[in-house]
């Protein structure tokens, strides 16, 4: 297929150079001009704006997002659809949020322009493994996208999820249930680190990716992670979140689900940032007055 493709940061720029190597052709633009000449490199096709973009496809005109969730999504959508033509199609392949979603699929389909969200999951690692994408819109839409899934995707790792928003929905709901995992493995793996024993728990983590229970890709990172530096010596204790771990918080809210251990992994995040912690103070406090306990002072 020939399509278009905007957005080329780490992601993006492998997903391109994927479709590229499976013979698709690839009209790229991006803002910095230095990541369309790596593309060119790979065999994609440059462009001098969206508008140079969107000319040099065929009739039905797809176009791939992969561009940071919120404004970075409208600016786009504003700018295509005065060059684009009825039942052309647009993909989200970006974390946007699933509400976003809905009312952008909205707006173009009143002008006829079908829009398609795809979560994307697979980070840096996509271009070899391939990337798991689950995606929502009209159904006939994405049969006729199937190719490109197929290309990017491993076998078995696409998904169709319903109406517009699912696809956004389940990817958010996804990286949430990673941010759960992630916490569980980091809390045993501290217990194991503070235990009296002396514990090689690089050999340990590896030991549990053959045939146990807890087995995973986030294990096998993990260990990645422990024999680059076994005691993360190199690391501050400072956890960022994208936001999706956010959403999902909100949205079990939404829908009454008591969602604890995501939760409790969002706010652990949460709790890395902090240099000093007011609230710890105010529990050393009370402990302090109601029972005399020790404190610490500076």
């Amino acid at each position: 297929m020939k399509i278009g493709f905007i957005g080329l940061g780490k992601m993006g720029f492998n997903m391109v150079s994927r479709l590229l190597f499976n013979k698709h052709e690839i009209v790229v633009w991006n803002r910095t001009s230095a990541s369309i000449d790596k593309a060119v490199e790979k065999g994609a096709i440059p462009s001098e704006s969206i508008k140079d973009l969107v000319e040099k496809l065929p009739d039905r005109k797809i176009i791939w997002l992969m561009v940071p969730s919120g404004k970075s999504v409208d600016e786009n959508i504003d700018a295509l659809i005065p060059l684009l033509q009825r039942d052309d199609i647009i993909i989200d392949g970006g974390n946007s949020y699933w509400k976003d979603t809905q009312k952008r699929a909205e707006r173009l389909s009143e002008i006829g322009i079908k829009y398609i969200d795809c979560g994307t999951s697979g980070g840096v690692w996509g271009l070899q493994n391939g990337y798991c994408l689950m995606y929502g819109g009209e159904k006939e839409v994405t049969e006729n996208l199937e190719p490109i899934f197929k290309s990017l995707a491993p076998e078995n790792g696409f998904v169709y999820c319903g109406k517009s928003g699912t696809g956004h929905l389940v990817k958010m709901v996804h990286n949430g249930i990673e941010y759960g995992m992630m916490q569980a493995y980091a809390e045993g793996f501290e217990i194991l680190e503070k235990s009296p024993f002396d514990i090689d728990i690089t050999k340990v983590a590896d030991a549990w990716q053959y045939g146990s229970v807890v087995r995973s890709w986030l294990l096998e990172l993990a260990v990645n992670a422990f024999r680059e530096d076994p005691k993360l010596d190199k690391l501050k204790d400072y956890v960022q979140d994208s936001g999706e771990g956010r959403w999902t918080v909100q949205t079990a809210i939404d829908f009454d689900v008591p969602a604890q251990v995501i939760t409790s992994s969002l706010f652990a995040r949460f709790q890395s940032r902090q240099i000093e912690s007011f609230a710890m103070k105010v529990l050393a406090a009370l402990r302090n007055q109601f029972g005399g306990h020790a404190i610490k002072s500076k």
